[in-house]
């Protein structure tokens, strides 16, 4: 009987271990698919943006915030610290160590419950990637075996490295190098022991153990760690004593954003063409440079602040503001702001609206005149005109007229081409521009590289819309001589993880000769001497300027440039609803350009004074004695040619 009942037994185990065996060979093929992700480890990373002179200014992620680092790249003291903390015996187990877990089980038989766990780092790697927390026997299998599969084909340095890349050590930080950029706004190698300890204080529990929110617990698990380094020896009486007395600086933030207008840019700029932008670990390289960008913010501050003064019946939440500078020759953008307030209001008014231009328009109809034989000298008449308005979209029968005004309600009669547009005469443009011809002017103004535009008159004072950033390119025509150059914001991207460095090409594209442009160029400093964009004088450079004022001061430019750097200003109330009387673009947005470079100047006294005057540029004396400019494609007028004018 009892024979009987032993091989019953022996019969009953072999089935059970047959099934067993079965039950776990399937287990361990089932786990391939899901050791792969571990294998073939790619997390999701943050996209770093760094200023022109290789500050880090942003930090923007999709997904997880997490910064990769390499193996050899993290200290061996960190490495240290962690095996001291979760896995002593990492170097020798095969993924799972059987004598913890005999350990551990006896400890929790003994206690009633579960007191103390086994896991390897391996084993946690395996949890944080995929597997769920539940504690169930078919979850510990499958964690088991997955562990062994990978210790199988990762060398114990691949899987530390995968495992401080995936932990979550709370505040949104993912992975051993965010925490310590976040926690202490340092890299690794230049963490001390404390902080090392602190970081590693973290898988625990990230939420109990976060500096930021429990400073003295974390500190108090820290120095559990510490002392467990020192009990294995593994540092000196004296590292221990000194890291125990450190209570480090913890940080609620890895980096202020510095110019988040400039990053929202430069994101919007590269998603199209690169749509893992945000979770690849590229680092974005800008042109932008930080003192001018901080000056830029400053000076959108501080005219709004001016303007509600000029006039205090302004609703503060509507008013705003907007500016880009640029290299003009290289065509980098050196600052972007595109609203008074980022935390308030995100939307990018520098790159993303389109608000009509007025006046800030009237350079490029000039410049079309001149192009065609047209002098600054040329008489232009400065008489009212109307026009019948075509299309109507009214029941009416009665014809409608559209009437233009000069700003100041008068008329000059005859007047010359560069009086015209250095005190902004409309009536003066419309009559020249009736001159050049409507076909004309739409067919250069699409040249120059303007986009839908309605084929009327009411182009020439600026109807149209057009972004900032558009704007800032189209008047590298003027501020470079002719030669129109391709705006960017971005220098430079490179993959780390990958190896590949990407330099975007940006090209130009010559528009007209250069003493054309200069014509221009002239021009536009006498508006800022003597038009309307005096307010925009800055003493010991010479500026080169526009005012624009829309239809009923709905919008205030100022678009102006010296020899080395070109800035648009504009202000206005974001439902479009008027400034107020007299809120023009000379009176609201020059002087913050005024402000701006007045400023810029102390930041960089190298910078060019005056512009230059391409030889081909020649000088006659008109009738009433003044000297006047002209070149081979703009001529003095034949009435100026006398005997009493002389051509130098």
């Amino acid at each position: 009987m009892i024979k009987k009942i032993l091989a019953f037994f022996i019969i009953l185990s072999l089935i059970i271990l047959t099934i067993l065996f079965f039950y776990l060979y399937d287990l361990y093929k089932s786990v391939n698919f899901n050791a792969d992700k571990i294998i073939n480890y790619n997390p999701p990373q943050s996209a770093l943006f760094y200023d022109r002179n290789g500050n880090l200014i942003d930090v923007r992620y999709s997904k997880e915030n997490r910064i990769y680092v390499k193996y050899n790249d993290i200290p061996g003291r960190v490495i240290e610290t962690l095996l001291a903390t979760e896995d002593t015996s990492f170097f020798e187990h095969p993924g799972i160590n059987i004598n913890a877990v005999i350990r551990a089980l006896i400890k929790d038989i003994k206690a009633g419950k579960k007191v103390e766990g086994a896991s390897t780092i391996t084993q946690q790697l395996v949890r944080n990637i995929y597997l769920n927390r539940k504690k169930t026997i078919t979850r510990k299998l499958t964690e088991m075996m997955i562990a062994m599969k990978i210790e199988h084909i990762l060398s114990k340095e691949e899987i530390l490295e995968r495992y401080l890349n995936q932990i979550y050590l709370g505040h949104g930080y993912y992975g051993i190098k965010t925490a310590a950029m976040g926690y202490f706004h340092k890299n690794l190698k230049d963490l001390n022991l404390k902080e090392i300890a602190m970081l590693i204080a973290l898988p625990k529990g990230p939420s109990l153990y976060d500096p930021t929110k429990h400073y003295e617990l974390n500190l108090k698990r820290a120095d559990w760690i510490l002392k467990r380094l020192y009990t294995l020896g593994w540092i000196t009486p004296d590292e221990y004593k000194n890291a125990i007395l450190k209570r480090p600086k913890v940080y609620n933030y890895m980096v202020k954003p510095k110019a988040p207008y400039a990053v929202d840019t430069a994101i919007k700029r590269l998603i199209k063409n690169y749509p893992d932008l945000l979770t690849r670990g590229y680092k974005i390289y800008l042109t932008i440079d930080m003192p001018i960008q901080k000056l830029a913010q400053k000076t959108i501050k501080w005219n709004y602040k001016r303007v509600l003064k000029l006039n205090p019946k302004l609703n503060p939440k509507n008013l705003n503001g907007a500016m880009i500078t640029i290299n003009q020759q290289t065509g980098e953008v050196l600052a972007i702001v595109g609203g008074v307030d980022y935390n308030k209001s995100k939307f990018n008014r520098a790159y993303q609206s389109r608000r009509s231009l007025g006046s800030s328009i009237k350079p490029f109809i000039y410049q079309i005149a001149l192009n065609k034989g047209f002098n600054p000298g040329s008489l232009i008449p400065d008489i009212n005109r109307k026009f019948k308005i075509t299309d109507k979209n009214t029941d009416n029968d009665e014809d409608e007229y559209w009437k233009p005004k000069n700003y100041e309600k008068n008329t000059l009669g005859l007047i010359t081409l560069r009086e015209a547009l250095v005190h902004s005469r409309n009536l003066a443009t419309i009559n020249l521009a009736m001159e050049l011809g409507l076909d004309t002017i739409v067919t250069e103004l699409y040249h120059f590289g303007f986009s839908k535009m309605p084929k009327n008159f009411s182009i020439v004072l600026g109807s149209i819309g057009e972004s900032m950033w558009k704007m800032s390119e189209l008047y590298t025509i003027f501020s470079n001589y002719g030669v129109k150059t391709k705006v960017h914001i971005v220098k430079k991207i490179e993959i780390p993880q990958e190896n590949i460095y990407i330099t975007p090409e940006y090209k130009s594209e010559e528009i007209e000769p250069d003493y054309q442009a200069y014509l221009i160029i002239n021009i536009l400093q006498d508006v800022v001497k003597k038009g309307t964009g005096r307010k925009a004088a800055v003493k010991g450079i010479e500026i080169a300027g526009k005012t624009g004022t829309t239809n009923k001061d709905k919008d205030a430019w100022f678009d102006g440039f010296t020899p080395d750097s070109e800035t648009l200003i504009w202000f206005g109330n974001d439902d479009s609803t008027p400034l107020g009387k007299r809120m023009t673009g000379g009176r609201v947005s020059a002087p913050a350009f005024k402000y701006f470079y007045e400023r810029l100047l102390k930041i960089h006294p190298e910078l060019k004074r005056s512009f230059k005057v391409p030889k081909e540029v020649k000088t006659y004396i008109t009738p009433d004695g003044k000297k006047e400019l002209f070149t081979p494609l703009s001529p003095p007028p034949k009435r100026e040619i006398t005997n009493e004018a002389p051509i130098f």
